[in-house]
């Protein structure tokens, strides 16, 4: 299974922040729309992620406030990125090593969309409840399933 597998399934609504804007209106965007984790970008390009992570981090270092601190003090300016056809297993690894919740996707310097360690998660057990199905299934419609007898001897 491959990251562009999760993409289709997610779709591609993407939030965006650049470094210059204030730190209180991203945090006012990921509660709005319910996220935990905005791409940042300058002139088209990613130079960062912003997650609950970093805003926690930046209030604490700022005395509990978040003051006028602008979104480039508190993103992470080197973001853990993979492609559409990275393999999950190797996504997995990857935000297991850097304890990264969210990850931005990335095609020839174009953001394509941002996955959570959640639906890394949700894919693995979708996958892995489908791949159960069908072997029951398989089992169930095993040829021969009433016991045969041939000579007195069951097979």
């Amino acid at each position: 299974m491959k990251v562009s597998d999760i993409l289709r399934v997610k779709g591609n609504t993407l939030y965006t922040v650049t470094p210059e804007e204030p730190l209180s209106r991203a945090i006012e965007i990921m509660a709005e729309k319910d996220i935990g984790s905005l791409v940042v970008m300058e002139h088209g390009d990613l130079v960062g992620m912003l997650t609950f992570r970093e805003v926690i981090l930046c209030i604490v270092e700022n005395g509990g406030a978040v003051g006028d601190a602008m979104v480039r003090r508190a993103m992470d300016d080197h973001p853990l990125t993979c492609t559409a056809e990275t393999e999950l297993d190797e996504v997995r690894r990857m935000m297991l090593e850097r304890h990264a919740r969210y990850m931005p996707v990335v095609e020839r310097r174009v953001l394509m969309g941002v996955i959570s360690f959640y639906d890394v998660a949700k894919a693995v057990v979708d996958s892995q409840n489908f791949e159960n199905r069908m072997l029951k299934a398989y089992i169930r419609d095993w040829p021969g399933g009433e016991e045969q007898h041939q000579g007195g001897a069951q097979l």
